[in-house]
């Protein structure tokens, strides 16, 4: 069975105009068509709930994101048989927007992963069954604001020990399993110590492969105990104006063959809404761009030492930031002006291990992640 993994989709600027006119043609280009068509089965991460206008956006920080029912169509056209949705955004719109989006794939033909009226429902694997084969698909993602509970719909969360039983009971039902994981830190191109211990312990559980995306950025590759693990494949298709012509509009598709008893996989990079509005595999020189770039984030994450020194590079520098959260400025400019220092600290150095303990110590966090939870649901912030 040979399959596509696709990353973000989210309809926005330039992209959001073409689905509402259906221009589904000028998104994709022809070779990049080919490729997705080219396979038994295909995924796409769909970033985002379908909302009418009179939908009402959940409380959170960040943006909420939606799109129409024609973003379905789009992916459709594409070829992509099935959407990933255990994302930060797909619950952006509640559970009206998470049913109604749930609904129209149904009626669409795209099979969905990831979601459900609640955590039960949400944490289902996917079973695909092609040319003889049955791959299992377990879809999560790390904990925001769209994840589902008991009793409430949304997103399956990034659990190790859920997705341990999970790929166990895959394997007994399947012949090979894949986990797709959105998550990582935003605009970062390494995964952290912490990815790429829980990563590895899926394949340890007995999955074949892991794909990760959300970073609006791609990242490097492993193998581990030869099976593949992909750090981040960046956004599919996700127009901005602020980060044109960057990091934000380079992704690479994921194509894996499991038709031996070895995983094969290819790379397939495009550019992706920057100058041109839409997504197009790449040109020769920028294919020997891309294997460059690829060859040195893959020499960091197979080193250990040199994974473990990034990592603390990027979270010494955003620090000051991360500090900031605690104090009672608001904005991108206090922000800015306090982690230059020309702000007073509110937060003196006596509180800092109070703090501290309370996010270290699981059962402290426990307690104030039910406290501050409390108080976005009642939005009381």
């Amino acid at each position: 069975m040979k399959l596509i993994i696709a990353g973000d989709f989210a309809p926005k600027n330039r992209l959001s105009e073409q689905i509402k006119e259906k221009k589904f043609k000028d998104i994709f280009s022809d070779d990049l068509l080919d490729a997705i068509k080219s396979v038994d089965f295909s995924i796409v991460n769909l970033e985002c709930p379908i909302a009418d206008d009179d939908f009402q956006p959940i409380f959170k920080c960040g943006p909420n994101l939606k799109c129409t029912s024609n973003a379905v169509d789009a992916l459709v056209f594409a070829g992509f048989s099935a959407a990933t949705m255990a994302n930060n955004h797909i619950l952006d719109y509640g559970d009206t927007g998470l049913c109604l989006t749930l609904e129209y794939c149904k009626k669409a033909g795209l099979q969905t992963v990831g979601v459900g009226s609640n955590l039960r429902e949400a944490q289902k694997t996917l079973y695909v069954s092609k040319v003889g084969q049955t791959l299992a698909v377990i879809n999560c993602c790390e904990h925001e604001f769209s994840i589902a509970t008991e009793t409430t719909g949304g997103a399956n969360s990034l659990d190790p020990i859920s997705q341990y039983y999970a790929i166990i009971e895959a394997k007994k039902n399947a012949d090979y399993v894949l986990v797709i994981v959105h998550g990582g830190h935003e605009h970062y191109q390494l995964p952290s110590i912490r990815m790429q211990d829980t990563y590895r312990f899926f394949i340890d559980a007995g999955a074949d492969a892991v794909v990760n995306h959300h970073q609006h950025c791609y990242s490097g590759y492993e193998v581990y105990k030869d099976k593949p693990i992909f750090y981040g494949i960046g956004n599919f298709a996700f127009d901005t104006d602020r980060y044109r012509n960057s990091f934000w509009n380079e992704g690479f598709l994921v194509q894996l063959d499991f038709s031996s008893s070895k995983v094969e996989y290819k790379l397939i990079p495009y550019i992706q809404y920057s100058e041109k509005p839409s997504v197009d595999l790449c040109t020769s020189d920028q294919n020997k761009d891309f294997e460059r770039k690829i060859k040195y984030l893959n020499k960091i994450i197979t080193n250990r030492n040199l994974l473990q020194e990034s990592n603390e590079k990027y979270y010494s520098k955003s620090s000051s930031y991360e500090l900031s959260i605690l104090e009672p400025y608001q904005g991108r400019l206090f922000s800015k002006l306090f982690s230059m220092g020309l702000l007073p600290k509110f937060v003196k150095r006596k509180k800092i291990p109070v703090i501290f303990n309370h996010i270290n110590c699981e059962s402290h966090r426990d307690k104030l992640i039910y406290a501050l939870n409390s108080r976005i649901k009642g939005n009381k912030l």
